[in-house]
């Protein structure tokens, strides 16, 4: 579903254009990252689908890499550190456990400290971590590898959760979450941090729990029958093995023993908008949300659709009627809300979802909001803002297919800011 949004996401930056003349107003962007006439437009390419992980925070108070020292034929354990934070920006008022989940087997790995931070060690056995009865492993240190059903596994039976270097594989499967009770997090995969690679992960959020307000998976599949359930897992595993004719049959049974069946509609309209029948892959996602209006997925298929007809209005219709659910997972619902009121000239708007879209994507999965955001800023005439986000977008994804347009209007804009100084000075 991610790497599809991202990709789809290219085609509503077709209609973006320049403003680089109307209104003012200004933000001020995360950490990281001759006079052009004010009514000049640039046209622009593109969103860009290259995406790139962030580096992450760094000087993490009172942490320090640890030693390189393993003992022969062992791998190094691998340093992790970063911060919690509330979705307000305030770090937890108690100490919040830092879990690390494969195959649905959780495990503590450590803990943060009185302002979020935290620093931990994957790998050693003695961390002093306490673990808590739920936290299950075999006794060896190894935890069950075969997360979402991928089969994709850490070592043999025997292994401890150092393992054996191959490639270091060991957590190609885990996961990092923070655990605190009343609250949701994010998740941070594992799957490529190696143990020269920078400790820092970034900031982890935490999303306080609204019963009722969303969901990431559909609330009725409780309520499915054994039949339709059966039929349901049966396309799960044709679609796995590539059987897709198969699994279309098998998604279709489902829903015609169980109709309300939220997930199964979902994913048959996955296969039937793969299969080039986007008109009966919509009324699908459609049904999904009928059986299940707080069922998230459905309405970010229905928005991928629109922005690929560059149905704008639809896509702001659809996006904002998911906007009132729980998205804490999803900022491609604001990323979208803001790329579609955009291309219908609602800046307001588009600012607004852009800075939600910002707040919710912490590991930077979507860097073309900054690409997005710094458009923004130039049609209200925040140059410095902009630049500050062109240079925000091009420090993540510097290869993109949008890069060199982003470097031209950082240029554009950097020589606008320039002339706006010198005029003062000379006043």
């Amino acid at each position: 579903m991610r790497v599809r949004a991202i990709t789809l996401v290219a085609a509503a930056g077709l209609l973006l254009q320049q403003g680089f003349g109307q209104g003012r107003g200004g933000a001020s962007p995360p950490a990281g990252g001759g006079t052009t006439s004010g009514s000049t437009g640039v046209s622009t390419p593109s969103i860009g689908t290259t995406t790139t992980s962030t580096p992450g925070i760094s000087n993490v108070p009172g942490n320090n890499n640890p030693s390189s020292t393993t003992q022969p034929g062992l791998a190094r354990p691998i340093p992790i550190s970063g911060r919690v934070m509330l979705e307000d920006g305030t770090a937890p008022t108690e100490s919040v456990t830092i879990e690390r989940v494969c195959g649905g087997t959780s495990r503590a790995e450590g803990y943060t400290d009185s302002k979020g931070y935290f620093f931990l060690e994957l790998g050693e056995r003695n961390n002093g971590v306490m673990q808590d009865a739920s936290e299950v492993s075999n006794g060896t240190g190894s935890l069950n590898p075969n997360r979402m059903g991928s089969g994709m596994g850490v070592g043999g039976s025997g292994n401890s959760s150092r393992g054996i270097d191959s490639g270091d594989m060991r957590y190609m499967n885990c996961d990092l979450r923070a655990k605190l009770a009343g609250y949701r997090s994010q998740t941070v995969s594992l799957a490529n941090h190696r143990a020269m690679d920078d400790p820092n992960i970034g900031t982890i959020l935490l999303h306080r729990l609204a019963p009722g307000a969303g969901n990431t998976v559909s609330a009725n599949d409780l309520e499915v029958p054994k039949d339709a359930r059966k039929a349901f897992d049966k396309g799960q595993e044709s679609a796995k093995k590539g059987k897709l004719d198969e699994a279309l049959k098998d998604y279709s049974k489902a829903v015609e023993l169980y109709r309300p069946y939220a997930s199964a509609w979902y994913e048959l309209g996955k296969l039937q908008a793969t299969g080039g029948d986007l008109y009966t892959a919509r009324g699908s996602f459609g049904e999904a949300i009928k059986a299940d209006p707080k069922y998230v997925p459905p309405y970010i298929a229905i928005a991928e659709q629109g922005i690929e007809a560059k149905k704008w209005k639809e896509v702001a219709e659809v996006t904002d009627r998911a906007s009132k659910l729980d998205v804490f997972d999803y900022p491609q619902v604001y990323f979208f809300n803001a790329v579609a009121n955009y291309n219908i000239k609602n800046v307001d708007a588009a600012e607004k979802s852009v800075q939600q879209a910002e707040r919710l994507d912490t590991r930077h999965i979507f860097p073309q909001i900054y690409f997005l955001w710094a458009n923004i800023m130039a049609i209200r005439h925040d140059y410095s803002s902009a630049a500050d986000k062109f240079r925000a977008f091009l420090k993540l994804a510097p290869d993109s297919e949008d890069s060199a347009m982003a470097r031209k209007q950082l240029d554009q804009v950097e020589k606008i800011t320039a002339t706006a100084q010198t005029q003062k000075q000379d006043q």
